[in-house]
C-alpha cells in the first residue's frame, strides 16, 4: 500500500510541474502571420496599372496684332483746306469726313462709328482735351475702331488772341493725353472756331501736325435741341459740295440722324471717302 501511494504522490508532483510551467518558455510551430498594413501603418503596395499619360494640349499663342501698314500718302491739303491728289490724274472726287467737339456721350460715337462702317469710311474726331479727360474711354473707342483723333485744343476758346505760353499749353496738354491713352499723339490739328494766328500755324507745323480748317461747313452747329433739322445737315452739305470737300460736322443727335442719308447721297454722286492717313502733313 505504501508503494502504491508512494508512486501515486510522484505522479501526482509531475504534473503539477508541467501544468505550472511558463508558455513563453515553449517555441511554437506555427508560422507567424503576415503583418497587416493596420499593424504596419504602412500601405500595403499592391500592383496596379501604371496609368497611361494623357499628353498636355499646348496652348496656342494669342495672335500678335500686327502693326497696321502706313497708309500712302497720295494726297495733300491745298491752303483752301481741300484734299487734292498728288497725282493731277488721280481721283479728285473725295471727300473727308471730320467731327469736332467731342468726346461727348458714348451712344452718339457709337452711331458714328457704325454708320462710318457701314459706308467703309474713316474720319478724324477733333477733341477738346477738357473733354478727353472726363471721358477717355470714348477716345480709345473711336481710335479703336480706325478712326483718327485730331487735337481740337484743351479748352474750346478762341487761340487767336492767346499768348504763345497759353497756346503751348493749350496744344502740347492735348498731345500728351492722348498719347497717353492709345499711344500716339495726333496728327492734325483744328483751332475752335477755325481761328488761329501765324504762332499757332507754325507751332503746329513745329509739331509735325496739319492745321486744318474746313471747306465744306455742314451749319450744325447753329442747330438747337429745340430747333434743329437733320435734312437740313445734308442740304447744307450738299449745296457746297465738290471734290476734296473737307467736311465739318459735330458730334450733335441731329448730325448722327443725318448721317447715313449724307453718305448714302455723297456715294450716289460717285464720292468716295478718303482715309485721313493718305494726306500729307504739310499743306501745299
Amino acid at each position: 500500500m505504501k508503494s502504491k501511494a508512494a508512486i501515486m504522490l510522484v505522479t501526482l508532483t509531475f504534473v503539477l510541474a508541467a501544468c505550472s510551467a511558463d508558455p513563453a518558455q515553449t517555441t511554437s510551430t506555427v508560422p507567424p502571420a503576415p503583418a497587416t498594413a493596420a499593424a504596419t501603418g504602412t500601405p500595403m503596395s499592391t500592383a496596379t496599372p501604371s496609368p497611361t499619360p494623357t499628353a498636355t494640349p499646348t496652348p496656342s499663342p494669342s495672335p500678335t496684332p500686327s502693326a497696321a501698314a502706313e497708309v500712302p500718302k497720295t494726297y495733300h491739303m491745298n491752303k483752301n483746306y481741300d484734299i487734292v491728289p498728288n497725282d493731277p490724274a488721280g481721283n479728285k472726287k473725295v471727300i473727308l469726313l471730320t467731327f469736332d467737339d467731342g468726346p461727348k456721350e458714348l451712344e452718339m460715337n457709337q452711331s458714328l462709328i457704325d454708320i462710318l462702317h457701314k459706308h467703309k469710311a474713316k474720319a478724324i474726331f477733333f477733341m477738346n482735351g477738357y473733354r478727353i479727360k472726363q471721358k477717355p474711354e470714348l477716345v480709345k473707342l473711336v481710335y479703336d475702331n480706325g478712326n483718327y483723333i485730331g487735337n481740337h485744343a484743351w479748352d474750346h476758346d478762341n487761340l487767336k488772341d492767346m499768348a504763345n505760353e497759353k497756346i503751348d499749353k493749350q496744344v502740347d496738354d492735348v498731345q500728351a493725353l492722348v498719347k497717353s491713352l492709345i499711344g500716339t499723339a495726333p496728327q492734325f490739328f483744328r483751332p475752335p472756331f477755325g481761328s488761329g494766328n501765324d504762332y499757332l500755324k507754325a507751332k503746329i507745323k513745329s509739331e509735325k501736325m496739319l492745321y486744318m480748317t474746313w471747306s465744306n461747313g455742314s451749319l450744325d452747329w447753329e442747330m438747337t435741341n429745340k430747333n434743329n433739322d437733320p435734312k437740313k445737315v445734308i442740304e447744307n452739305v450738299m449745296q457746297q459740295l465738290h471734290g476734296g470737300s473737307n467736311i465739318l460736322m459735330h458730334e450733335l443727335p441731329w448730325t448722327v440722324s443725318a448721317l447715313d442719308e449724307l453718305l448714302t447721297k455723297l456715294e450716289e454722286k460717285g464720292f468716295s471717302f478718303i482715309d485721313p492717313g493718305a494726306i500729307e502733313l504739310e499743306m501745299r
